[in-house]
């Protein structure tokens, strides 16, 4: 007998993965950060470095249900004006021009869009293909 899975949007597919087996939504948040490492890969080295601390903070943060990736933090916290611009410092003395797609992230998931695309549409369907279901 086969049973047919229809699934719409990536919560409804970590909560039917879940009924299937509970370790595999697990599997869904480490195949989330493989594809967000594409996009990491692409703006680590264009971000400017001195130290290299606002680069050492560019991480995959993937939930089960959200890819994502975070930059700055209380290590770099000045990396949001490094990635999209304004006005810091002394009395805002310190400008930078305001970029509202950013110059490192944003621009690394635009240019990298397909390859994360296909990069999770195979980790998508090698978990579901693990769990003993067949992908169509």
């Amino acid at each position: 007998m086969v049973n047919r899975v229809k699934i719409d949007g990536l919560a409804e597919f970590n909560r039917q993965l879940k009924q299937v087996d509970t370790k595999l939504p697990k599997a869904l948040r480490v195949a989330l950060n493989d594809a967000a490492e594409v996009v990491i890969d692409y703006a680590r080295p264009r971000v400017p470095m001195r130290t290299g601390k606002a680069r050492r903070t560019i991480k995959a943060r993937s939930t089960r249900t959200l890819a994502r990736v975070s930059a700055g933090g209380s290590k770099a916290p000045y990396f949001p004006w490094l990635d999209f611009g304004g006005r810091v410092g002394r009395k805002r003395s310190v400008y930078r021009v305001v970029r509202k797609h950013g110059r490192y992230l944003y621009q690394g998931y635009y240019a990298k869009r397909d390859e994360f695309t296909t990069i999770l549409d195979r980790n998508l369907r090698q978990i579901v293909t693990s769990s003993g279901l067949d992908v169509t």
